[in-house]
């Protein structure tokens, strides 16, 4: 069960739909013996869990607080104006890879956060789109962890998360492109924390800044770096892949790096469902 997080002081609420994201115990072996973990998304019909997964979700892309004063002037409505200008498409390409991909990486965050107990901010990832049907470039995911809040300690962490949805049949192995890609966070890495560190500071939020700021010199500040490859898969994808053939042997950080499959049912359904709940519940 997941009790919510601490940051700080403040005991942040739990997200109710991830009680419905369960370890299956399951470990497989990649080709070069590393361990992979295989989590299970079983939704369920909960229309007030599944309303407050679809606001969490919208979140990402606008605060609640500003969608009234962006709406405004357009002659849409708060659900138009979301399917119009910043919701990915459902039908036009590429509008569903991207859907499916913002979900990966979004339900990856929310485990980052909630279930291993990182710092991750990311709805800055979102709102800073121009392009609704263009994917943001740079990390995919970044978690921070704190020996102790507001020093500096050689034991602090920062997670890099790459993650790769896999909903349709195809001949790629969506882990082993997780893997892949996850060996160009080594390039991505400052670029990333640089462009997260100027939101903040646009957005006067300097204290988040500074938490930024200490992940930036590795020579003089050290802090342990780990490194994680995830695939985000439909339970039919998952059958068809091939996990134990997955390789990071290669990988820049191949001694501190994760791996993880998520799997379920029918989550392209679920995908379009939460973004309709997302538009039609604003």
């Amino acid at each position: 069960m997941n009790f919510g997080r601490l940051w700080g002081n403040l005991l942040v609420p739990k997200l109710e739909h991830l009680d419905w994201l369960e370890d299956t115990g399951e470990r497989r072996t990649s080709a070069c013996g590393r361990e992979i973990e295989v989590w299970e998304l079983n939704p369920e019909e909960n229309e007030t869990v599944l309303s407050a997964w679809a606001a969490h979700f919208r979140q990402h892309y606008i605060s609640d607080e500003h969608l009234p004063i962006m709406v405004d002037g357009t002659g849409l409505s708060k659900a138009e104006y979301l399917r119009q200008t910043l919701l990915p498409d459902r039908t036009q390409t590429p509008g569903p890879s991207l859907r499916s991909g913002d979900f990966g990486e979004i339900l990856i965050a929310d485990y980052v956060e909630y279930v291993l107990g990182y710092w991750c901010p990311r709805e800055l990832r979102y709102q800073e789109r121009w392009n609704r049907n263009d994917s943001t470039k740079g990390c995919d995911v970044i978690g921070f962890k704190f020996f102790a809040d507001g020093q500096t300690n050689p034991n602090d962490e920062l997670f890099v998360f790459e993650t790769k949805s896999g909903m349709s049949a195809s001949a790629a192995n969506r882990l082993q492109d997780a893997i892949t890609d996850s060996d160009k966070d080594k390039l991505r890495e400052a670029m990333s924390l640089n462009a997260l560190k100027q939101k903040f500071v646009q957005r006067g939020a300097m204290d988040d800044a500074s938490r930024v700021q200490r992940f930036q010199d590795m020579a003089d500040r050290p802090f342990r770096r780990i490194n994680g490859a995830a695939a985000i898969l439909d339970e039919v994808v998952y059958g068809e892949t091939d996990l134990n053939a997955a390789d990071a042997s290669a990988h820049y950080n191949a001694a501190n790096l994760k791996l993880i499959v998520i799997k379920g049912p029918s989550l392209m359904a679920l995908i379009h469902a939460l973004y309709e709940r997302a538009a039609d519940e604003a």
